[in-house]
């Protein structure tokens, strides 16, 4: 070990080998199919499967004899490598068990009849590990009479047991049982509840001494380690316990395996651990062209219009994500987090649109939650599934599901602001520690997703009689919008939603969109009737229009800017797609044929005052 510290036996063994000459009867519950950490030489601590660290222990507490039974394979004598089976197949016959090729059948009747056999066997020490203990059960509350007669016959053993003097000390024994199950609740609660004479030990996850006591150990066979000095070493290990928080034992062996089959440096344990998180291999954030994030603002401004400081501070973010400056890549958080706020309409979700596609070349990478849907009691369950005995368990949640098919995506949280206020404590778990745990108990991983929240907050308030204001309005400057807005989104999240360190794990990534100002409807204005009057030509046709036309209509659809750049696609499909549509449908209009849009006639219903030109003849 590293550090100048001797190795301590993680707690649930500390706990069983100090309560050994005091209980007769123990179940270990928890993390009891992973890997223990082990000391088996001074200064040398390696991962060991569950039952072998617990008969390590035993043996060393002074039972020469440790059976372990499981349902499937019956009784076996564990013994150490080397050491002759034969005195401990000696006491499987003193236990009445017919011993055939080192072991005996498996049957819950026969471990019911053992276990009074062991409590009553004479002589040195023997611990019984029953393993797998949860599949002697079908259903605690309704037990079968097999069933009930074990845990009856285990329950009057645990207080009939008597612990007598064995070994050269003289110490005080009893012959042991250790259940071994899954959760505590796995056994009758009448067994094991307020029974004075059993044990409940429950094992816990390991925590960061026992990763850190493992992990030289795991990284010494990988390329560079035994190159690299004592530092490079340690910082490599330390970089490994750090990426491995939440994980067990077997992830961390799984992840060295998987480092050695893929040639992964010592130094680079982190990518090892991002791939096993994922399960994807290649990381397309590596395969992102700079070039093209370099040159990304032009790109992005020609779908999100007049907004040049939210684009600017976004590639900021993508830019950070990308490099890995500032931590966005460690610890497991997401590539980063941002908050778009601003009046409706400017583009918000554009931008998150436009953003997926530039880092994965696919749309399809973006994933979007209106989160008005999300405002009931249990929404979050809808996100992350149903716990355990509820009905859609199987099914699992929306928001990890998706996660889990594609770790690399633009996850986008549309108007948060709607969402049941019991979300905000998943939204801070995945901005703090970039994962979730599903109904099912599987753990998602959001390191290598951007996260999005929009939000129409601070646009209106409520003013001292309840009633919904205008907060910013638009011929306010864009300093007093962003001004305005970020303090009522602080208000909010302080006083209504009681949330401030959700907006404190944001930071300054709150990106205020401004109103869209008339030079810049002019810009959208123009780019959606050129792009309406373009999408005629994949239908053969041509429709042009005059310029008296273009200021009728421009005039129409910019009169109210309140709605932003939807407002303007609302008015332009009401004021020339509608009836431009109907004007070529009564015209008969074919393939080949040319039309001009010399007037627009407003009203109740708008006309267009159509010409058909001429027409090319197929």
């Amino acid at each position: 070990m590293s550090q100048n510290q001797p190795y301590q036996n993680p707690r649930w063994m500390r706990d069983l080998l100090r309560f050994l000459p005091l209980k007769s009867q123990f179940v270990l519950s928890g993390n009891v199919r992973d890997l223990q950490a082990s000391e088996i030489a001074p200064d040398v601590v390696t991962p060991l499967p569950f039952n072998q660290a617990l008969h390590n222990a035993l043996r060393e507490a002074g039972y020469p004899f440790v059976i372990v039974f499981n349902p499937l394979h019956g009784f076996q004598p564990m013994v150490a490598p080397g050491e002759d089976p034969a005195p401990a197949q000696k006491v499987l016959t003193q236990l009445g068990l017919n011993v055939v090729d080192g072991r005996v059948n498996a049957g819950i009747d026969l471990l019911s009849a053992t276990l009074e056999n062991l409590i009553e066997l004479p002589g040195e020490p023997v611990a019984l590990i029953v393993d797998f203990a949860s599949c002697l059960v079908n259903h605690c509350d309704n037990l079968s009479p097999v069933e009930h007669g074990l845990f009856t016959r285990a329950l009057v053993l645990s207080h009939q047991a008597r612990a007598r003097p064995a070994g050269e000390q003289r110490q005080a024994f009893f012959n042991t049982i250790l259940w071994v199950v899954e959760k505590e609740g796995d056994l009758p609660d009448w067994f094991l509840v307020n029974n004075p004479r059993i044990r409940h030990i429950p094992v816990a996850k390991p925590d960061r001494i026992a990763r850190r006591a493992l992990a030289p150990a795991l990284l010494r066979s990988l390329p560079g380690a035994q190159s690299g000095d004592d530092t490079m070493r340690d910082k490599a290990a330390q970089d490994f316990v750090d990426e491995t928080e939440g994980l067990l034992l077997l992830d961390m062996n799984a992840i060295a395996q998987l480092a050695r089959i893929e040639g992964v440096a010592q130094d680079r344990i982190s990518d090892a651990v991002r791939r096993y998180k994922v399960g994807i291999t290649e990381d397309p954030w590596l395969n992102i062209e700079k070039e093209k994030i370099r040159n990304a603002g032009s790109i992005i401004q020609k779908r999100v219009k007049g907004q040049t400081h939210a684009v600017t501070h976004m590639l900021d973010i993508i830019k950070r994500a990308v490099t890995g400056v500032g931590g966005g890549k460690q610890g497991g958080r997401p590539r980063g987090v941002v908050f778009l706020a601003g009046p409706t309409g400017v583009g918000k979700t554009e931008l998150a649109k436009t953003v997926t596609q530039l880092l994965f070349g696919d749309e399809s990478a973006y994933i979007r939650f209106d989160m008005s849907e999300f405002s009931a009691e249990h929404a979050d369950q809808r996100l992350i599934g149903a716990p355990p005995g509820y009905i859609g368990y199987n099914v699992g949640g929306e928001l990890t599901n998706a996660i889990r098919e594609k770790p690399f995506s633009v996850v986008l949280f549309d108007e948060i602001e709607k969402a049941h206020p019991r979300l905000m404590d998943k939204f801070l778990q995945i901005i703090d520690d970039g994962v979730l745990t599903s109904g099912r108990g599987d753990r998602v991983y959001f390191s290598e997703a951007l996260i999005i929240f929009t939000s129409n907050l601070g646009i209106y308030r409520l003013d001292n009689n309840g009633e919904r204001v205008a907060n910013v309005r638009p011929e306010e400057s864009f300093e007093t919008v962003q001004k305005n807005v970020k303090a009522e989104i602080e208000r909010h999240f302080k006083l209504v939603l009681n949330r401030p360190e959700l907006l404190n794990r944001i930071g300054e990534n709150i990106i205020v969109f401004d109103f869209i100002r008339p030079d810049v409807a002019e810009q959208i204005f123009s780019q959606m009737v050129a792009s309406t009057l373009e999408g005629l030509s994949k239908l053969d046709l041509s429709v042009s229009m005059s310029d008296s036309a273009l200021n009728s209509l421009r005039q129409l659809c910019l009169a109210d800017l309140s709605n932003g750049g939807r407002g303007i696609r609302n008015q332009l499909e009401a004021h020339l797609v509608n009836p431009l549509s109907r004007g070529l449908f009564d015209m008969d209009a074919q393939p080949g044929d040319c039309y001009d849009i010399s007037g627009v006639v407003s009203g109740e219903t708008t006309q267009l005052i159509l010409t058909k030109l001429s027409s090319v003849v197929h």
